[in-house]
């Protein structure tokens, strides 16, 4: 480097002098510079052709930020100009080294463009925590999940990955690990080796007795490990959030039963909307499989996996009177064992490590990339079925979800050579699945699909490129001002386009700009647009109430309006049904929810949504918008991740949050009369009758004026003070009750339901037992206990049993099902299908009333 006594010019540029000047020209020599590295390394060239004076003043301005304490503002630089040798200093040398190195992370999502160069700075952060004193391991394993390493949650074979690398202590023998008495088929490790340390593998725990015989420390270890195992294969957030959901159902059962009065039975499309209702608002009756035929028996059966998901030790069992058995299934119907296929593949949506030996589905199997399974798919792809290629078509998308994985060009082959347009059509979504998150490593493959000459190839182009660069959550608020003008647009399609669009990326939020732009579609001229926009509105509008927005109560009795109408048409009509389940989903416990607290995408939850956005093709993909869905708690655990009570408080009004008001049962009933005929002799009859009883009252008004007058006159002013007129009566009578203002607080109890807007209001009371490990509003809160001696009281129990019935359903559900029984005397649920009897299972019918369980 040239030093600084060499008479050139551009070491007299003050570049700390505060001028126009000076700000334009540094401003325009960042660019420069930042522009000639991205040009670098687009063109894979080794170094940037960069002008050492160029270099030179960016590098004094970034020396003068950190000198200057403005760190923030020389991470920004650096990270813009790929220079993270200057962004490394920046942050060692900050006042707050966790504060900054969470900025940073914040930063490389929202403004780091290129995906190779977000992970390059992950791995610098990754770095620099681990040569702390004291590691901050929670954003580590952040960053790590960012970049999939898992050598270094939601994603299933990274999580498996982990696990995987967690080993048994080295005293422990490979005899003392048994295989859980609830796993009926262990699988082996196939990455095990012959080290000192035994991985630990699915299905199988460590005999805590056996290692007490060597050391008291590797006991603890190894329950430890065991948790650990539980938190990696989801079992333990499974188990906490049924027990949350169950013991906190609030569904209004009149509402489905109003949709199941309202619809007739000869009208399909409305009999298979209200059973996706059912199952999604989690309520159902008996008799509804019984009367359904063909695919709504399909329909019905495969809700059971959206009413069970997450049951993953039972699933099997649950489901066994309907799969099939020797070639004759349990319902003795191939729709109904179809279902009941795709229900356990519901059921164990993302956690499917324990039935893939049974289940080759690429639900189950989601993202594991698994060959065995994918060739088992592959041959039902190339037996040339329409309805079957078309399902394995979307199974390789969602088997390969996110891997970028050569067999899409396998995919994009088959789907040009084959003729049926179904197995294009889900060829097309599976191939878009592939490369989710991949962003510039899929745009050979964008291009590509997009410039196809089949259309569906375009319109599954459409879907990559989306799923390939899918956006942040801060830009959705943008999403209604950007499709504003397309939602006016003369094309009814792409008016439902822009519908869906706006309830998607702003589902959840109840954004009222998102409200405006979606109410003038739910009553477009076009049906379909119509029923866009009612699931769409329910998108958003999910866990909202009408105190936080009138147009909630507004846009509920439009829905009821819909659905009681004889005259509504079916496809109207279809979209109110499906839009009541959603805003009542998972027993009014569940939103929906596309990315983390950590801004990591939930990729389960994005693959649900669009795969439910096919459901026009096929009506059961309707399910798939319960992986979209994530439970609105706030659940503490200790350190043995049990539920302990204790009282914390929202700072907002209690109506705010609060559940919406159930339906009544109107008490008193108007009967519509109709028009009767009226003779002439009649009517002249009845004139006359109506005169004469007017001039009797005329001359009954008269006498009884002039009585009043006659007594007023004998009292004159002698009247008595409690004689009033009635309005003064009135007034002295007993007071209205002046209702009390409403508190500004509110006490909840762990675990409670804490909805998204309620989040900031969440506080800790100053005395109370219970501090955060780290601060979170929601979700899985880890607590210290303040007081370790006091012996514990705890809210949830281990076991299902307490809250479930032996019924099956939930203690609430059974309430409010008693509650709606006594209202209009309708007698109870008949017993279990004789089906179910015969096989056993008297505890499992249809109707369970039973809550949805989401990531």
């Amino acid at each position: 480097m040239i030093p600084y006594h060499t008479p050139r010019a551009d070491y007299l540029f003050d570049v700390s002098e505060y001028s126009d000047y000076v700000h334009s020209l540094l401003a325009k020599a960042i660019d420069e510079y930042a522009s000639l590295k991205s040009k670098a390394i687009e063109s894979n060239a080794e170094e940037a052709n960069v002008d050492p004076r160029l270099e030179a003043i960016v590098e004094r301005m970034l020396d003068k930020c950190i000198m200057d304490g403005k760190y923030q503002q020389a991470m920004g630089i650096a990270i813009e100009c790929r220079r993270l040798d200057k962004l490394e200093e920046a942050i060692t040398r900050s006042d707050n080294i966790h504060g900054t190195l969470s900025y940073c992370i914040n930063v490389s999502h929202a403004f780091v463009n290129r995906r190779e160069y977000r992970r390059e700075v992950l791995r610098l952060l990754v770095n620099v925590y681990q040569k702390l004193p004291s590691p901050d391991y929670l954003s580590i394993c952040q960053c790590l999940m960012f970049l999939d390493e898992p050598e270094g949650n939601e994603h299933q074979a990274f999580l498996l990955n982990v696990r995987d690398r967690l080993s048994v202590p080295k005293s422990q023998s490979s005899e003392s690990v048994q295989p859980k008495p609830s796993d009926p088929e262990p699988t082996q490790n196939e990455n095990s080796t012959a080290s000192e340390d035994v991985p630990m593998t699915e299905g199988s725990s460590v005999s805590t007795a056996t290692v007490q015989e060597t050391d008291p420390n590797e006991a603890i270890y190894a329950e430890r490990l065991t948790k650990i195992r539980g938190i990696l294969s989801g079992e333990t957030s499974i188990q906490l959030t049924l027990q949350f959901l169950y013991s906190h159902n609030k569904s209004d059962l009149l509402i489905l039963k109003t949709i199941k009065q309202s619809v007739e039975m000869r009208n399909s499309v409305c009999h298979s909307a209200t059973i996706y209702a059912n199952a999604i608002m989690h309520a159902g009756t008996t008799d509804w499989l019984s009367r359904a035929t063909n695919w709504a028996k399909f329909s019905a059966t495969a809700g059971l996996g959206v009413i069970h998901r997450g049951h993953l030790q039972q699933g099997r069992s649950l489901m066994r009177p309907y799969l099939p058995q020797g070639g004759s299934g349990g319902g003795g119907s191939p729709y109904s064992e179809g279902g009941a296929l795709y229900a356990l593949g519901l059921i164990h949506s993302n956690h499917g490590e324990g039935i893939k030996q049974f289940l080759r589905l690429g639900l189950a199997a989601l993202g594991t990339a698994d060959e065995d399974i994918y060739d088992d798919i592959k041959s039902a792809l190339y037996t040339d079925s329409a309805v079957a290629g078309e399902a394995a078509g979307i199974s390789m998308g969602l088997l390969m979800v996110g891997t970028a994985s050569e067999k899409a060009s396998e995919m994009l082959t088959y789907a040009h050579e084959t003729q049926h347009e179904k197995i294009i059509r889900g060829l097309a979504l599976g191939i878009a699945l592939t490369v989710y998150g991949r962003e510039e490593e899929a745009d050979t493959l964008i291009e590509q699909k997009t410039r196809d000459q089949d259309p569906i190839l375009r319109y599954g182009g459409m879907y990559a490129l989306a799923l390939a660069y899918r956006e942040q959550q801060t830009t959705r608020p943008s999403t209604p001002r950007i499709v504003s003008l397309l939602s006016e647009s003369y094309n009814p399609h792409v008016r439902y386009g822009a519908a869906l669009a706006v309830g998607i990326s702003c589902a959840g939020t109840g954004l009222s700009e998102a409200i405006s732009l979606l109410e003038p579609l739910t009553s477009d001229v076009v049906d379909f647009v119509r029923q866009g926009a009612l699931i769409a509105m329910a998108m958003v509008m999910v866990q909202m109430n009408e105190a936080s927005d009138s147009r909630v109560g507004t846009f509920r009795r439009q829905l009821e309006k819909i659905i009681l109408d004889k005259h509504e048409d079916t496809m109207s009509k279809m979209g109110a049904i499906l839009a009541s389940g959603i805003l009542d989903a998972g027993g009014r416990n569940v939103t929906i929810r596309l990315l983390s607290k950590t801004k990591h995408d939930k990729v389960t939850a994005v693959v649900g949504l669009a795969v439910f956005s096919q459901f026009w093709y096929w009506y059961p993909l309707i399910y798939f918008i319960s992986l979209s869905f994530s439970p609105t708690a706030f659940i503490g655990l200790n350190y043995d991740l049990k539920v302990p009570k204790f009282e914390f408080i929202s700072n907002a009004k209690p109506s705010l949050f609060e559940y919406p008001k159930p339906t009544t049962v109107p008490t008193t009933t108007s009967a519509v009369k109709l028009p009767t005929a009226v003779l002439s002799t009649s009517a002249k009859a009845k004139a006359r009758a109506k005169k004469e009883a007017e001039q009797k009252a005329n001359a009954e008004k008269a006498a009884a004026a002039a009585e009043s007058s006659s007594a007023a006159a004998n009292t004159g002013k002698d009247k008595s003070s409690n004689e009033k007129d009635g309005d003064s009566m009135q007034v002295d009578s007993q007071p209205e009750k002046k209702a009390e203002p409403e508190p500004s607080f509110e006490i909840l109890t762990n675990p409670a339901r804490v909805v998204p807007a309620q989040e900031k209001f969440i506080k800790f009371m100053e005395d109370s037992r219970y501090a955060p490990v780290k601060l979170a509003p929601s979700g899985f809160v880890l607590l210290r206990d303040l007081q370790p001696t006091e012996p514990e009281v705890l809210s949830l129990t281990d076991a299902l049993s307490s809250t479930v019935s032996p019924a099956g359903g939930s203690a609430a559900g059974q309430q409010g099902s008693a509650s709606a029984m006594a209202v209009d005397e309708e007698p109870q649920p008949p017993q279990p299908l004789s089906i179910l009897r015969d096989s056993g299972h008297k505890d499992f019918c249809i109707g369970l009333r039973l809550e949805i369980w989401c990531l």
